[in-house]
C-alpha cells in the first residue's frame, strides 16, 4: 500500500506540480491517498509539461478491474498535429492489482468515492494522487471555515506580539 502524506511529496526533489484540485479538500473528508501513474497518448505529456491541466470536476471510477479518471482536462498541445486527442477523454490509471482490490472494497461502501487531488511529475513520469473520500455535509464545511479563520486570527495576533517585542 502506498498511502502517503502529501506534504512529504512536496518536499522531495524531482517532484513538479502540474495541477491541483483545491476544492476536493473542502468538499470531502480524505480517508486515504494513493499514487498512480497515468496512461497518456500522443502530445498529452507535452501539454502536461507546459502546466496545462485542470482537475476541477474530475473523478475516478472502477470498471472491469481497472481504474479510470474522467473529466480530467488536458488541452490539446498547441504545436501538435492531427495526433492530438480529445481533451477530456477517459484515461487509465496505473495501479497494482492488490491496490485496485482495496479500492473496490472501499468504494462499494456507501458514501465513498475516488477523487483525484493533484497531478505532478516524479522524475520523468506523470503521476496522479487519488484519494478515497467521503462527502462532507454543509455543517462540516462551515466548521472547517470557522477553524481556518480562527487559526488566521491567532497567527495575526502572534505576529503582532513578535513585532511589539522586537520594537520594545
Amino acid at each position: 500500500m502506498r498511502a502517503q502524506m502529501s506534504a512529504k511529496k512536496d518536499e522531495s526533489p524531482g517532484v513538479r506540480m502540474v495541477a491541483q484540485n483545491r476544492k476536493a479538500r473542502h468538499r470531502y473528508h480524505i480517508e486515504q491517498t494513493w499514487e498512480a501513474g497515468i496512461a497518456l497518448r500522443g502530445t498529452e505529456v507535452k501539454s502536461l509539461r507546459a502546466g496545462q491541466a485542470s482537475l476541477s470536476e474530475s473523478y475516478a471510477e472502477i470498471h472491469a478491474g481497472e481504474v479510470y479518471i474522467n473529466n480530467f482536462h488536458i488541452p490539446p498541445y498547441e504545436q501538435g498535429n492531427r495526433f492530438n486527442v480529445d481533451a477530456t477523454r477517459q484515461r487509465k490509471l496505473l495501479l497494482h492489482k492488490r491496490e485496485i482490490k482495496k479500492l473496490v472494497g472501499a468504494v462499494t461502501q456507501k458514501g465513498y468515492t475516488l477523487v483525484p487531488l493533484r497531478v505532478y511529475f516524479r522524475g520523468q513520469r506523470a503521476k496522479v494522487e487519488i484519494a478515497l473520500a467521503r462527502g462532507k455535509k454543509e455543517y462540516d464545511k462551515r466548521q472547517d471555515i470557522k477553524e481556518r479563520e480562527s487559526r488566521r486570527e491567532m497567527d495575526r495576533a502572534r505576529k503582532s506580539l513578535k513585532v511589539r517585542k522586537s520594537e520594545g
